[in-house]
């Protein structure tokens, strides 16, 4: 938050967020949404907050949106991540200002017009069973971030901090030194060489400007994520 106030000086136009995190899984509460808004409204910028994985929650908790906390809050969300439809390719924008829920609409009329009338008609099915929807998927993510988390306690090159929400998690791991560089091996070469050696595929922390970590999605399959996580470990023990 010190940092945010020191960025967001006078004139600042628009802050980004993402809550819950991607790709970290980290889930911002009400408190610290309202210092954000606080931030913005004296800066009088406004709150862009991806919001694709809202609600899909470890804990049984209400999940605020910022279109709900601050009158220039652009709350942005979509049917691909929380409601498994990403074939659908539809989203939505939600944001109390008329005047730029008014730009939105021109700028999509110029470079859009219409979405798919079929694709809107799935969404409004998923839409109205929404809370069966959701229970699925929270039952995917719970289940298998207790793979993960079992998996993080007993593996003892790599750790974490347990996400709270959304589909990933940033996972730190120990790693034999880069021949070539003298230090520990960088994400992207550790990211690679796991799927060469072992068909394991995650996302290097450098995509994010973290190094010594990758991210690793866990809504799939448990016994994908199962053999998946057997094979980092496998990894691991032959670098060292």
């Amino acid at each position: 938050i010190e940092e945010l106030r020191r960025l967001a000086v006078s004139g600042t136009k628009l802050i980004c967020i993402n809550n819950p995190n991607n790709p970290s899984g980290a889930l911002m509460d009400r408190g610290m949404l309202e210092e954000i808004v606080k931030i913005a409204r004296d800066a009088d910028a406004y709150v862009l907050c991806d919001e694709v994985y809202r609600h899909l929650a470890q804990e049984d908790e209400w999940s605020e949106s910022i279109a709900d906390l601050y009158e220039k809050g652009i709350s942005v969300g979509s049917m691909s991540k929380v409601f498994s439809l990403a074939g659908l390719r539809l989203g939505w924008i939600a944001c109390r200002d008329r005047e730029f829920i008014r730009s939105c609409l021109s700028h999509r009329d110029y470079n859009l017009i219409s979405c798919g009338l079929f694709d809107e008609a799935l969404s409004a099915v998923a839409l109205e069973n929404k809370d069966m929807v959701l229970s699925r998927s929270r039952s995917i993510v719970r289940g298998n971030l207790a793979i993960l988390d079992a998996w993080v306690s007993n593996e003892p090159k790599a750790h974490y901090v347990r996400p709270q929400a959304g589909t990933t998690a940033l996972v730190y791991y120990r790693a034999a030194a880069s021949a070539k560089k003298g230090e520990g091996m960088g994400s992207y070469e550790f990211c690679r060489r796991l799927y060469e050696e072992t068909g394991a595929f995650v996302t290097p922390g450098a995509c994010f400007d973290l190094e010594g970590c990758f991210r690793i999605g866990y809504a799939c399959k448990p016994e994908i994520l199962q053999a998946g996580l057997a094979a980092v470990s496998e990894f691991l023990n032959r670098l060292s």
